[in-house]
């Protein structure tokens, strides 16, 4: 019926004066933004995952096909869509993002510290006590570091004092934004479940009535396995498919993992803080794998959690 670019300063005021209708958009930068404003005009916005979108692209890729491409896949009956995220909720994304990015960059200043004093024989031992004792010997200008690495080293541990400054700055906000969130403390209560994944739960998914069961949530953050099956054979291969949200995703295996390393605590010959489930799997699978298939386990009651607005409730004996 009508074919127009609009520039992005023309959009609000072109939909403006149309009636209420149906729109395909796919789900890239400042698509949900364009979702809340189109949303409050009236309209029907849809989001879709660019790759499904792609399916339905002719030959080479220009905006008028990318626009037809999405008029033609969000009449799909089949098509899945991505909500449109709150404002809260891509400000809590963003301090979540934020914080990865501030630990990921301390990490690189302690491995540069870390690598700089071994060259000159000086080492410590893992974790956060070996760096608080170099930067301790970085701080005092340590008699045993050469003065002139001592000025390429004062910087470093300048920046990661700052940087784990921020991380804990970020961290008691995350803290406060839980225990004012009735669903994140619910979801607390799940074993390998802390406040930065219930945080980075809610702040993804919100109530998570999107997915209409369990296994669908879990196969969005990537946690179940990749199949390929073909002529009525159905092929399960030994891997996950890793798809979806890569830092939920490692969120939800490494609390797993804590939450395993409790279980299989030195001098334990059984597992009596784990279920007969997760024992079964430690007995003839290795550890990593039933990491793996916890973390899965887990995603599946933080649905469960989620949807039913109960608090968990642990398996009987």
């Amino acid at each position: 019926m009508v074919r127009r670019q609009l520039r992005r300063d023309q959009v609000v005021k072109f939909f403006s004066k149309q009636p209420p209708a149906l729109i395909g958009m796919e789900a890239c930068g400042s698509a949900h933004y364009w979702g809340r404003e189109l949303s409050g005009l009236g309209h029907a916005p849809r989001l879709m995952p660019a790759a499904y979108v792609k399916a339905y692209l002719k030959r080479g890729k220009n905006d008028a096909r990318d626009a037809e491409a999405s008029c033609e896949a969000v009449c799909r009956p089949t098509m899945r869509f991505v909500t449109i995220k709150s404002v809260e909720q891509q400000c809590g994304r963003a301090i979540e993002r934020a914080r990865d990015l501030l630990v990921r960059r301390r990490t690189q200043h302690a491995n540069a510290i870390r690598g700089m004093l071994y060259e000159m024989g000086l080492t410590a031992s893992k974790g956060a006590g070996g760096i608080a004792t170099l930067l301790q010997r970085i701080e005092s200008a340590d008699t045993a570091i050469p003065p002139a690495l001592l000025q390429a080293l004062a910087p470093l541990a300048r920046q990661w004092r700052a940087a784990d400054a921020e991380v804990a700055a970020l961290d008691k906000q995350i803290l406060a934004l839980v225990r004012e969130n009735p669903a994140a403390r619910r979801l607390m209560t799940i074993p390998g479940v802390g406040p930065l994944t219930a945080h980075a739960v809610v702040a993804a998914i919100g109530d998570g009535r999107q997915f209409s069961t369990a296994r669908d949530f879990a196969a969005w953050v990537g946690l179940t396995r990749f199949n390929h099956d073909t002529g009525g054979k159905v092929q399960l291969t030994g891997r996950i498919s890793k798809a979806g949200d890569r830092g939920l995703r490692k969120l939800l295996v490494l609390g797993a993992s804590s939450w395993l390393r409790q279980v299989r605590a030195p001098g334990r010959t059984t597992y009596p803080a784990g279920s007969a489930w997760i024992r079964g799997v430690l007995a003839r699978r290795p550890v990593r794998v039933a990491v793996v298939a916890q973390a899965a386990k887990t995603a599946r009651i933080v649905w469960a959690v989620l949807t039913s607005g109960e608090a968990y409730r642990a398996p009987a004996a």
